[in-house]
């Protein structure tokens, strides 16, 4: 077969309601779709998470065969040997994706919009997606956000921070205590170390929320997103 380009990413869209001068990617969940995660936020929010300037992506992952589901076929950013935080990381798929999702990148570039006017961040998978994307590759970017999620303990990616120099994207995080599937643990363990490498990192922490989203936590992302990419004053010519 060879090196085939790899085909562009399902995406669903939320357009800005005004001018469109800033892009956010939202990563789902392993299993999920772009889809999914926007009938998600939607019915938490009763209304699409949506803005005057910033346009919403929802990709979906294509559909790979995935260890901890006994090599069944599933919609994830990347493979796992298995979802612990001191196992090592699957780093050849988790590579292949972030040239997938560059590609998106490189297409809001296309339509204008400047990499410091794009934010990259998800649910559980698509937040340690966005992780790698943003501080492995894109260090350019106005922000990461990762709602429940986690960096295995010898991530590629405090490699990598351990060599940089320069300026990085702000990651805003969210965790509930309550989470059985990805420990609340991890979350904040991967918030320390980030911490330690230079990035400057908040930590927002849901008592007794479980592996999900809540209009709380919700709307502070949007809130955050919104200080990150604020609307640009009209240039005066």
């Amino acid at each position: 077969l060879g090196m085939a380009a790899p085909a562009a990413l399902q995406r669903s869209v939320v357009s800005p309601a005004g001018r469109h001068t800033a892009s956010l990617i939202f990563l789902h969940g392993s299993g999920d779709t772009g889809q999914g995660a926007r009938a998600w936020t939607k019915q938490i929010l009763n209304q699409d998470m949506a803005f005057q300037h910033i346009k919403v992506i929802y990709p979906t992952a294509p559909a790979r065969p995935y260890t901890p589901m006994k090599g069944a076929f599933s919609n994830v950013w990347f493979d796992r040997y298995k979802i612990c935080n001191d196992c090592p990381e699957h780093i050849e798929s988790i590579d292949s994706m972030c040239q997938g999702l560059t590609d998106l990148i490189n297409d809001e570039v296309k339509n204008g919009i400047a990499k410091n006017r794009i934010l990259i961040g998800g649910f559980s998978m698509g937040g340690g997606m966005a992780m790698h994307l943003a501080y492995r590759f894109h260090q350019d970017l106005a922000g990461v956000f990762a709602l429940s999620s986690f960096l295995n303990k010898d991530s590629a990616v405090y490699q990598a921070l351990k060599r940089n120099e320069s300026a990085l994207p702000e990651l805003f995080q969210c965790h509930g205590t309550a989470d059985e599937l990805v420990l609340y643990s991890w979350g904040e363990e991967t918030n320390k170390i980030l911490k330690s490498l230079g990035v400057s990192a908040s930590l927002h922490t849901f008592p007794n929320l479980n592996h999900e989203l809540n209009r709380t936590e919700i709307e502070k992302l949007k809130s955050w997103i919104v200080k990150k990419l604020p609307i640009e004053a009209p240039k005066a010519n």
